[in-house]
């Protein structure tokens, strides 16, 4: 067989060969595809509930008051207890009550409270400017803070600079209007005394009482 033979008999397989080796060629050079990027677990969000524990308000502790104890009792005077204690141990406290006290006119049982006064009263006497009455105290919703009162109709000059903003002058007005003018018939009357406007008078409209 010629060489011309040859080439007619094998032309088409070799077409066919090379064909292939460059399909073959092609792919090795194309490069991969990246593969996408997997989207992250969703991650889920547990939420923690935790019973809140009960905490139990406890009692303020007692703490020390001082007290004055005036009147029918053997040793007046100002005694230092604890805000625990009752009108009696500071009654006790003083000596004790007198012969001539009216010990029906004090609440016994009463806690006690810094800056109170107690007065005992003697057997038939009037009800003293000083006493022992609690009061709402100014701004105080439920009542739980109180304080004395002082009778404007009967109190002397000392007991009325209890009062704020009251001193020598202005109690001795008081006194000068009401021997004047007769007992205050209303606690708004205060205001007629000199010096004393509204913004005083209602620092001292909780303290003070005409009965």
């Amino acid at each position: 067989m010629n060489v011309q033979e040859m080439i007619k008999k094998y032309k088409v397989p070799a077409a066919g060969g090379l064909a292939l080796a460059m399909f073959w060629l092609y792919g090795l050079t194309e490069e991969d595809p990246i593969p996408p990027a997997s989207e992250p677990a969703a991650v889920e969000e547990v939420q923690v509930e935790t019973d809140a524990e009960a905490i139990l308000e406890e009692a303020a502790p007692p703490v020390e008051v001082a007290i004055d104890v005036k009147g029918a009792v053997s040793m007046p005077g100002i005694y230092m207890m604890s805000s625990d204690e009752r009108v009696n141990d500071a009654i006790n406290k003083a000596g004790g009550l007198t012969e001539q006290a009216e010990a029906a006119a004090v609440n016994l049982a009463q806690k006690v409270q810094d800056e109170m006064v107690i007065y005992v009263p003697a057997k038939g006497e009037e009800v003293p400017a000083v006493q022992t009455m609690p009061v709402p105290s100014a701004g105080s919703a439920g009542g739980t803070e109180q304080s004395s009162v002082i009778n404007i109709n009967t109190a002397d000059s000392t007991a009325l600079q209890e009062l704020p903003g009251i001193g020598e002058s202005k109690a001795q007005a008081i006194i000068d209007f009401r021997e004047t003018d007769g007992p205050f018939t209303a606690v708004e009357d205060l205001k007629n005394i000199s010096g004393i406007g509204d913004k005083t008078f209602e620092k001292l409209a909780p303290l003070i009482t005409i009965k």
